[in-house]
């Protein structure tokens, strides 16, 4: 707890003064909210009983004083607490992205997508309330609460320990309280990140949903969930609910039992032990104590769920990336060779669940390779290796020579462009997400890696062309435009290695005959790394690598793979045959 404390007050940095000053005024608030009862007490006990107009004069400017100086501290206080406490929630949001942005696919695969969105969210605004609930609250209600009974303890002593004697009880009863609904809190939260992933999967996929006409069964997949965070939640409020008339019994008990102890000892002593104000100062402080213990009932709801909420910051903040670079790290990548090693890889780092066993693959600067495998022989997490996307569990990968651990992991994902199988977009206009492979990429270069990706010619369609404004996810434009579209932002880097992870699936056999015409000649120098599941797309590369359930089931060229290779046969004939079905429909 204490270390999870430490690593999130970290973040509150630049607003530390704002949130030490807080207390300090809430202390002074408190201390003139505990005068005024007492100024009260004296106004009617040595003013209106005695008639001394000098002493009702008198300790009405007190008053009066009192109250001013109260309201103000109490706004001051409001202000500094708002502005430390809004301070360290953008701080904190930006500390998770930052540590975010660098997680390895493995970090983020570990903590899922939809959970990072509620942490970065709910869990912080959860977090920032308690954390101004800290410099006020929490040093408004204990100071509240001691002070209350020092100067209810002034004026009579035998009186007050009735109100003693409830704070046991009280803190028994929340605690047991609080105990149980802690656990529950903590099951909301889960159900929640699986909330926020419904509602992900959804809006992402929103046009097979209603191609497949499954709306229906998508609202009772989100009304299922939402209802059993409705049930959980309203566990725990029926839990939390019965703080409340617990302690206004109690402290509502205590305030009628003193109001009539104290009448019976004004009478019985003619206001020799207890006088009138006096009473109604103790009534008063009594007030002021119930008043205490609501807040902190109030105080140990929002921690309760604060707490759950830091418990995830925490995770995420102390989350190592399980990629980093070298003491020493090199930065300049000699060319575009790639070699394979005995490599071997498993996301869950379990021997007996790997995805690729024994890779032995040498790639020359310059070369063209197709790479052909079914679903899951491990064509994609092979060349994630190469840009350190993943690290192998077993074995080297080396680009330009040297094992891709030893580069500066910036440096090498310079030089190795990866158009990853799900193609993404940002909201933003073509310019802007072509910028995002080299933001300081002019008017001409954009142009060019454009037409090598054969993007130029719909893009000149457009009424804005280059200014045209992308939907995020990329919505508002084709499959194929957007493909093209990614390879002319991978382009724009200008990389020593670039991979197409089934980049062109969604252009015509046409256009991609044109892009790789345009690879050849463009960008002789450039290896070339292209995974399809059409044979043209990969026919005439140098080498065709055939993968087969992490294997390597076979190496060579079209001809010798045609010749020597069943699986690569066998979707070659499979393909061509489907085509002259096709041509003669």
């Amino acid at each position: 707890m204490i270390e999870m404390l430490k690593t999130l007050g970290k973040s509150v940095r630049e607003y530390k003064k704002s949130a030490i000053i807080t207390p300090f005024l809430v202390t002074l608030e408190v201390i003139m909210e505990v005068i005024i009862p007492l100024l009260m007490a004296n106004l009617i006990d040595k003013g209106i009983y005695a008639g001394e107009m000098d002493q009702i004069l008198k300790i009405g400017v007190a008053l009066i004083l009192s109250s001013v100086l109260s309201l103000a501290f109490g706004i001051l206080s409001g202000i500094t607490a708002s502005k430390a406490s809004a301070g360290f929630a953008k701080n904190l949001r930006k500390d998770l992205y930052y540590k975010i942005q660098n997680f390895s696919f493995t970090n983020i695969d570990k903590f899922s997508t939809s959970s990072i969105v509620t942490r970065l969210t709910t869990d912080v605004s959860n977090v920032q309330m308690a954390f101004q609930m800290l410099t006020r609250i929490v040093v408004r209600t204990p100071l509240m609460l001691m002070f209350s009974l020092v100067m209810s303890f002034t004026i009579n002593a035998k009186l007050s320990l009735i109100f003693l004697g409830l704070i046991p009880v009280v803190g028994i009863t929340l605690y047991i309280i609080i105990s149980k609904a802690h656990p529950i809190f903590e099951r909301v939260f889960k159900k929640y990140d699986i909330l926020n992933n419904v509602v992900e999967e959804n809006t992402s996929g929103i046009r097979v949903v209603k191609s497949y006409l499954l709306e229906e069964s998508e609202k009772k997949k989100f009304g299922n969930i939402s209802n059993e965070i409705y049930i959980d939640f309203s566990k725990a409020q029926k839990l939390m609910s019965l703080t409340n008339p617990v302690m206004q019994f109690a402290m509502y008990s205590a305030i009628i039992l003193i109001s009539w102890l104290g009448a019976k000892i004004i009478v019985t002593t003619n206001m020799v032990e207890l006088e009138v104000g006096q009473l109604t100062s103790l009534i008063t402080y009594g007030i002021r104590l119930l008043t205490s213990l609501m807040m902190l009932t109030m105080l140990l709801v929002m921690s309760t769920m604060a707490r759950n909420s830091a418990e995830r910051i925490y995770e995420i903040l102390i989350e190592e990336p399980d990629l980093k670079n070298p003491k020493k790290p090199v930065k300049e990548i000699n060319d575009g060779t790639i070699e394979f090693n005995n490599v071997s890889f498993s996301y869950i780092g379990n021997k007996k669940k790997e995805c690729l066993k024994n890779i032995n693959i040498k790639i020359k600067s310059g070369e063209t390779v197709g790479i052909i495998g079914g679903i899951g022989s491990g064509k994609s997490t092979l060349v994630n290796l190469i840009p350190r996307l993943y690290d192998a569990t077993e074995g080297t990968v080396k680009v330009g020579g040297k094992d891709v651990k030893k580069y500066d992991i910036e440096a090498l994902r310079n030089k190795v462009s990866v158009v990853l199988q799900k193609n993404v977009l940002f909201s933003g206009t073509i310019k802007d997400n072509l910028r995002w492979g080299d933001k300081n990429a002019t008017d001409e270069e954009m142009i060019q890696v454009c037409k090598l990706a054969q993007a130029d010619e719909f893009i000149q369609e457009f009424p804005d062309k280059y200014d045209t404004y992308i939907e995020q996810g990329g919505t508002n434009v084709s499959g194929g435009q957007r493909q093209r579209l990614c390879i002319a932002r991978a382009l724009l880097k200008k990389p020593k290695i670039l991979i197409l992870d089934d980049s062109t699936s969604a252009v015509d056999t046409k256009t991609d005959s044109l892009i790789r015409k345009a690879f050849k000649e463009s960008i002789p120098n450039t290896t070339k790394i292209i995974i399809a599941q059409r044979i043209s797309s990969v026919q005439d590369a140098d080498k065709i690598i055939v993968l087969d359930n992490g294997t390597v089931n076979g190496i060579g060229t079209h001809e010798e793979l045609l010749k020597t290779n069943e699986i690569y046969r066998e979707v070659y004939e499979s393909q061509v045959k489907g085509g002259d079905n096709d041509e003669n429909a």
